[in-house]
Order: C-alpha cells, then structure tokens, then sequence
C-alpha cells in the first residue's frame, strides 16, 4: 500500500503573491473598487434618508460585508439561512430572510431568534402566515415577518389589492408577528435607460407604500415599508413612506448593471482569472481553462443592446481587451473571440487574463471565496496585482 499523502487542497494563498501565481482558474475581488461602490449607495441612501439594508447573497462573504457601515454590524438582508446563521455567530443581530417561508425552515428561525437575534421572514399566503403563527404561539416569541408585496409581476408576492392581503395581516397580527410588507422591482434589471429605471423606483415605492396604508386602514400596524433592487436604488429620488432601501449587486456590480448604464465597466470589482491554454486560429478562437463551471451560464446581457457572450477580458492589471470577449463555454474551457473588426491578440499559451462577469452572483458562487487585491494600489513595476488576502464565502442553504 501506498502511504498517504498529506495535500491541502484549495488553501488560502499565503502572502504575498500576485494574480500571477495562484493556479487558476479563481476570483478575485477589487477591494479599491468596492469600497467605491459601497460608498455610493451609502451617500445615496443618506440623502434619501433611508435605512441601507444591504443584501449579502451577492458576496456571500463575512470579509466583504465588514466593508459595510464603517465596519461595524449593520442590518443585512440574506437568501439563506446558512448566511443568517454566520451573519449572527459574528455579531449581526438585524436580518431579514428574503425568501418565502416554509415550515421545515422555522425551527432554525426560531433559534436564532432565542438567540436575541431579529430575523424577518417572508410570505405571501394565508396558508403560510398560518403555519407562521402556529409555530410562534408553539414557541412563546413571536416571529417577525414581513408581507411580500409584488411590484411588477417579477416573482412572487401581493398587488397591494389582493384580498389577501388584509387576511394575512390579520393572522400574523394576532400572533404579534407583523413586521411590515418587502418588494422588490425584480423586473428593474430590464429597465434600460435612466427613465425606465426612474419609474420602476417609484412604481416599487409607490407599490409597497399603498400595501402599508391598506393595512393601516384597517387597523394593522407596520412599522417596516421595505423596497430596493440595485438599479432602483439608484435610480430612486423619492422614497417617502418607505423605512428601508435593499440592494447586493451593487458592492461588485456586473457587466448587466454596465449594461443598463447603472454602472461602468471600471466600477466592476469582481473577476475571474483565467490562462490560455490553447488557439485554433482556423477559427478565431483563444482556448482558456475558464469554462462555465469558472463564470456561470448567465447570460444576462444577450438581451441588451451590447451582448458580452459570458464576459468582457481584461489583461491582469484590469485593463479591457478592446474587442475580446469569451463567447463561448464548456465546463472547463472558455473560448474567446475577437468582434467589431478587432484583431485577434497574441496571446500564448500561458497568458493569465481576467474575466469581467455578466451576473457577479452566479459567477462568485461558483467559487469558494475570492483572492483580494487593492487596484488603488501601485503593482511594485509589475503587471500582476499583489494579493491582499483571501475572502472565503458562505456556501450552502
């Protein structure tokens, strides 16, 4: 028999190194360009005198949300209860779950809060408010939780009309579990110019507020009034009767957010390393070893103006090819490709490049966690960015 081998797979760089080191392909974040972004939103919000309620499911990283509020633990909304559950175990006592509610899941609810912590939920059935108040007259505390509203026809959720909408108020109010009512213009990330994105904020305002003044007529209180998605965030100019502002996307951003004008392509702070391995210039193609399985099969931006295949490349300093773009995967090769009359670079086998994303979400899950460096920061002469540290993520449900 053989002996065995002592290997530690997937280990956290150790410092320092560069984007030139680590075998690839990996994600990395632009610590400098995501502080940009928080900052952004964290004025916007400030004027709009809102309460910021970031949504962590973008980064799904302790690290990264640090950047959040000075540092300090802010209110957060999640997608899983595994990130309601690590979010708490370091501090963060103010969590909206933003996932419609089933019963196998409240019993995790429920010892968080035991815990002191405050973690909404969300539903949009009697039959959920229901089981909601069943289990918190089983428990003896209540159980926060927030009436989904729908703005657009998106996903799931109430128009403010719906008589249901009274009928589950009523339940969850005579358990003492009415928080309030959530929307989200999910629809939004369709909206491509200024204006429409201008109008979807106030639809969802408008949407969310007129749930809330339904159910205060009839003598149900809310105290939270709840909207946001990242182009309505920034897009909002008025958010009278709303308490809180959500957004996740904005901390990396994504080629879908430049798309719509919500960003720029520089404002990107998520990206993926990859290496040619390979050409087939019978074809125009550059082989890397960054395939779907690297960068997702989002491909968000093939029903905008400008389609970027699965994302635009960058040289590892973050400059943009002009012309390239990886517009083809399989599970572990990625093709790239010259358009718009761009030739093809030379780039041997070898060359490290950087995949900028349709969709930050899908292409970071992918990964479990992310090589940090910090652009603002001078390369030492050379092309590859010094490794600040790692991020690892939260994973699974």
């Amino acid at each position: 028999m053989h002996p065995p081998v002592n290997i530690q797979a997937n280990a956290a760089p150790s410092a320092p190194r560069t984007l030139a080191d680590p075998d690839t392909p990996f994600a990395v974040v632009d610590v400098g360009t995501m502080r940009r972004n928080i900052a952004r939103l964290e004025t916007r919000a400030e004027r709009l005198a809102v309460t910021l309620r970031p949504h962590v499911k973008t980064a799904k990283s302790l690290d990264a949300a640090s950047l959040l509020h000075s540092g300090t633990p802010c209110p957060v909304t999640v997608s899983t209860l595994a990130e309601a559950e690590a979010f708490a175990n370091v501090g963060y006592t103010d969590i909206t779950y933003a996932v419609g509610i089933d019963p196998h899941k409240l019993p995790r609810v429920t010892a968080l809060l035991r815990h002191g912590i405050t973690l909404r939920i969300l539903l949009d059935s009697v039959e959920q408010a229901s089981f909601v108040a069943d289990a918190s007259r089983r428990a003896g505390i209540p159980l926060p939780t927030q009436i989904e509203i729908d703005c657009d026809g998106h996903r799931g959720g109430l128009k403010p009309d719906d008589p249901a909408l009274l009928a589950i108020g009523r339940v969850l109010h005579d358990a003492g579990c009415l928080d309030g009512v959530l929307t989200h213009a999910g629809e939004s990330y369709f909206a491509c110019t200024a204006e429409e994105q201008r109008r979807a904020a106030k639809n969802e305002r408008d949407t969310a507020v007129a749930a809330a003044e339904r159910l205060r007529a009839a003598g149900l209180p809310v105290n939270v009034v709840s909207v946001g998605s990242t182009p309505t965030a920034h897009a909002a100019e008025d958010l009278t009767g709303v308490t809180e502002l959500r957004a996740g996307n904005y901390v990396f951003f994504d080629l879908v957010m430049a798309g719509l004008g919500v960003c720029r392509v520089e404002d990107i702070a998520v990206s993926v390393v990859v290496t040619v391995i390979g050409h087939r210039p019978e074809y125009g193609w550059i082989m890397t070893d960054g395939g779907w399985m690297a960068m997702s099969r989002d491909r968000g931006t093939a029903a905008q103006a400008q389609d970027q295949g699965y994302g635009l490349v960058t040289d590892l300093a973050g400059n943009v090819i002009p012309g390239l773009v990886m517009t083809a995967a399989s599970q572990e090769h990625g093709t790239l490709t010259a358009r718009d009359g761009a030739d093809l670079p030379d780039l041997p086998v070898g060359t490290r490049l950087r995949i900028l994303p349709n969709h930050a979400c899908a292409t970071a899950a992918q990964h479990r966690g992310y090589h940090v460096i910090d652009g603002t920061r001078p390369t030492g002469g050379g092309p590859a960015p010094t490794i600040e540290t790692f991020w690892p993520r939260v994973t699974g449900w």
